[in-house]
């Protein structure tokens, strides 16, 4: 057990969570504060005061943004950082970002005020405003309830340190998520005694190894098979089972699928990555690894064969948060991918794997693996006209980043575009969101910035993405904080996302005649300059082809020098609707 810092006197609630935060590694607590934190900003100032180690506070003036943040820094961290939100209102500002981050495991220690329960001055803390009556709910934990793994109410000051060491300790432990913890002004202005660290007591769950039968079997029916595949979308998550999936694939002549892939998971170079869409290579196979994927293929749209032999390994395989989910003639097991991948490469080296039987397999994977980027490469040509294409725009992209810079990528209908112009070869240098609600990019890469401060981080995002992330409140913080990042912006005036679905739908529909979506933005803002006002952002709007590649070099060299940049690039537009 560590020892107890120097305490002063007046230690209540909130000093004790604070210290309980920085015993468990948090950097950073991304705050939009309100009038339940008058003890939570006196216990800053009182840390400050005293030269008192706890997590530096970042102040986002809005709570989609706080979360979005936090969400992007655990990426490349790894550790859940503190959200600090206000009463019910703030809880519910964050909204489709508490969505995303539950979708993608990622995890975060949320904290929010609750209205103070005392009306005419009996304690300290209590009702002195009208505000305090109005946000006063019968359940406000409920509003989070089906997006966190646990939720709490502090009704003593007595175990708070306790409170805080289980939402991490259920936090960190598969499948990660976010926690929720709330107190009123009174809990927190509540006087305790200093308490000692015992956060390496309330160790997450030990990751679950995959059983020695099933290595067996897996192996077994991937030597067997003709066409064997391999589907993941966030494998990359746990950056060390990048090179394990690659030794593995390599030594059995396997190709891989990054199916919605929402990390780096396979080097998009390598001659085994066969793109991100199942197509024929599902429909073929007749033996396939899904390791860490949600919707490994959508079944009224593309399926495996009924003969196929399907292995499914997460630490959720059943989805158990999704009510209807489905997959036929699986076999699933419960277990963490980068120690399953361990024991199937040690269970392949004490095997005779007879190599040569690889020979056809190797050669035909290697031959579609050049055909699919030589017809990617195609797609590249710098256009004749004046019409930028999102594949000219990724591949000038890629001539001014490297290896190192990491991408924050929200590009919806454009996602497949940069996916296969800007193939990613280390890992935790490409996110997606791994929910569905739009605007996570801007913040999401703020936060990674915070994580990662040498490294140049560039969000890539769609028009409507990019309002739908507060991009006020995004380049605010970049300039505050000095965490400078190159916004590039796929704007095609419009939800081309919405369009499609409808298309799905009513491919032959009114809708289409007419040409009438609802969905363009005929009178599109000046979206560039959004950034300028508010964050002081480079600001560039690029229509024609032959100023695109010296925009994104000037925006690139903006950002070395400290300051954020915003290319607004016009791409087709998606209607030409009026109304």
């Amino acid at each position: 057990m560590e020892k107890i810092q120097a305490i002063p006197a007046n230690y209540n609630v909130t000093d004790v969570m604070l210290n309980a935060l920085q015993d468990w590694g948090v950097s950073y607590l991304f705050c939009n504060l309100g009038s339940d934190h008058p003890a939570l900003i006196e216990s800053f100032a009182k840390a400050k005061a005293q030269n008192r180690q706890i997590p530096e506070v970042i102040m986002c003036p809005h709570e989609f943004a706080a979360l979005s943040a936090a969400h992007g820094h655990a990426l490349l961290s790894g550790r859940a950082q503190g959200v600090i939100v206000h009463t019910d209102v703030g809880t519910q500002n964050m909204g489709g970002s508490l969505h995303n981050i539950q979708r993608s495991r990622v995890p975060a220690f949320i904290f929010a005020g609750e209205t103070p329960f005392t009306l005419e001055g009996e304690l300290q803390g209590g009702r002195n405003s009208h505000i305090n009556h109005l946000q006063n709910v019968y359940d406000q934990r409920g509003i989070v309830r089906s997006y966190v793994k646990w939720d709490y109410e502090i009704r003593t000051g007595k175990n708070v340190k306790q409170l805080v060491n289980r939402g991490m300790q259920l936090a960190h432990s598969e499948p990660m998520g976010p926690v929720y913890l709330t107190g009123a002004r009174e809990i927190l202005e509540e006087e305790v005694s200093p308490s000692e660290n015992v956060s390496a007591e309330w160790k997450p769950v030990e990751k679950i190894p995959l059983p020695l039968l099933a290595v067996e079997q897996i192996v077994s029916a991937l030597i067997q098979a003709r066409n064997p595949l391999i589907i993941t979308s966030y494998l990359g998550r746990n950056t060390d089972a990048v090179p394990q999936l690659v030794q593995f694939c390599e030594k059995l002549a396997v190709p891989v699928i990054e199916q919605h892939a929402t990390h780096m998971n396979f080097p998009g170079d390598h001659p085994f990555h066969l793109g991100y869409q199942g197509g024929t290579l599902l429909s073929e196979a007749d033996a396939i690894l899904v390791m860490d994927c949600d919707v490994p293929w959508v079944s009224s749209i593309s399926k495996p064969s009924d003969a196929c032999k399907v292995f499914y390994i997460d630490s959720d395989p059943l989805k158990e948060e999704i009510p209807l989910w489905y997959l036929q003639n699986t076999t699933f097991y419960r277990a963490d991918c980068g120690e399953a991948l361990k024991l199937l490469n040690e269970y392949v080296r004490r095997i005779d794997l007879q190599t040569e039987r690889f020979t056809e397999r190797r050669h035909r994977f290697t031959e579609l693996h050049k055909r699919q980027r030589h017809e990617w490469k195609l797609r590249e040509k710098a256009p004749s006209g004046d019409t930028i294409t999102s594949e000219w725009l990724t591949a000038c992209l890629r001539n001014v980043t490297d290896d190192e810079t990491i991408f924050m990528n929200e590009t919806i209908t454009n996602a497949g575009v940069v996916s296969q112009h800007l193939p990613r070869n280390k890992p935790a240098t490409m996110f997606v969101n791994g929910g569905t609600s739009l605007g996570w990019s801007g913040s999401a890469a703020f936060g990674a910035k915070l994580a990662r401060p040498e490294t140049t981080v560039v969000n890539l995002t769609g028009d409507g993405s990019y309002l739908f992330g507060e991009p006020s409140a995004v380049y605010w913080m970049t300039r505050r904080y000095q965490a400078p990042l190159l916004t590039v912006i796929y704007n095609n005036r419009g939800w081309n996302a919405t369009k499609m679905n409808l298309l799905k739908l009513y491919p032959d529909g009114i809708a289409k005649r007419d040409d009438r979506y609802w969905v363009n933005f005929d009178q599109p803002a000046d979206l560039a300059k959004i950034a300028e006002a508010s964050g002081g952002a480079y600001a560039r709007t690029i229509k024609r082809p032959d100023e695109l590649q010296e925009a994104l070099q000037a925006g690139m060299e903006a950002v070395k020098k400290g300051q954020s940049a915003v290319i607004d690039v016009h791409l087709p537009t998606i209607s030409q609707q009026i109304d």
